[in-house]
């Protein structure tokens, strides 16, 4: 694409700073249709020259956009409009659990308010690709009740199949992006769970009744089976943070 198809996007704030003029022209480049995901930008020269900025201010746009994912960078190539991705809320949730662990509790919460219609919607929309998906996930997790972390993964993936499954690529987007921290979640709730119970069949349950409702198109089973699997782990999470209280939070780190 020719920086000629786009209009100059001008500072039109006194607050704008020349990074500002390019980062808001890229946006419009990426937003309005004229390239997809993958494709490549204007080059670093053809866009100082477009916008009357030093190819230095054109960098500063272009590593702006490369922070918030829209934009894929690699050394000696144009930039590339990158597909969407979970990386922004990753970044967030990962970033505030390391702050303090007790937001795994809050985290819990987000997750009942957005994964129990996930399950509901996974039930609706399912294709034959989709249950195959979760039974994969759910048969390693019977295979790795022996090892936390390869259960842990399994348990990561039948989730993010749910999400898939929903049809809706927004709620696969923050569910893929708390994957990360959920990871520090998970291994916790299974150490209070095992504080409790030595067995993770009933664990393992869990997610076959989950995975059954959906299959059988069950929505609101699917949704209500979510719901108890998210409560009892928060119930565990509660029991691993009694086992080993957690330090005080660092207000520092907060800031």
């Amino acid at each position: 694409m020719s920086t000629r198809d786009a209009p100059t996007v001008r500072a039109d704030r006194a607050t704008d700073s020349l990074a500002d003029v390019v980062v808001r022209h890229l946006e419009h480049i990426i937003f309005s249709g004229e390239v997809e995901p993958g494709d490549s930008l204007p080059s670093e020269s053809e866009l100082s020259a477009h916008l009357g900025v030093s190819r230095l201010t054109v960098r500063e746009g272009v590593r702006t956009l490369q922070a918030r994912a829209l934009l894929e960078v690699s050394h000696g190539r144009r930039p590339i409009v990158a597909h969407p991705n979970a990386a922004p809320l990753r970044d967030f949730f990962s970033a505030s659990v390391r702050r303090d662990q007790r937001a795994l509790l809050e985290l819990l919460e987000v997750r009942l308010a957005i994964e129990v219609h996930t399950a509901e919607l996974a039930a609706r929309h399912a294709t034959k690709a989709d249950i195959a998906a979760l039974e994969a996930a759910l048969e390693a997790m019977q295979q790795d009740v022996g090892d936390e972390y390869a259960f842990n993964a399994a348990d990561v993936r039948f989730h993010a199949a749910i999400a898939a499954a929903s049809g809706n690529r927004m709620l696969s987007f923050i569910v893929e992006g708390m994957e990360e921290p959920l990871h520090t979640s998970r291994l916790a709730s299974i150490e209070g769970f095992r504080a409790q119970s030595a067995d993770l069949a009933a664990l393992v349950q869990s997610h076959q009744d989950i995975h059954e409702r959906i299959a059988q198109r069950d929505s609101t089973g699917a949704g209500e089976s979510m719901r108890r699997h998210l409560i009892s782990t928060r119930k565990d999470l509660r029991a691993a943070f009694a086992l080993q209280p957690l330090p005080p939070a660092d207000p520092a780190a907060a800031r």
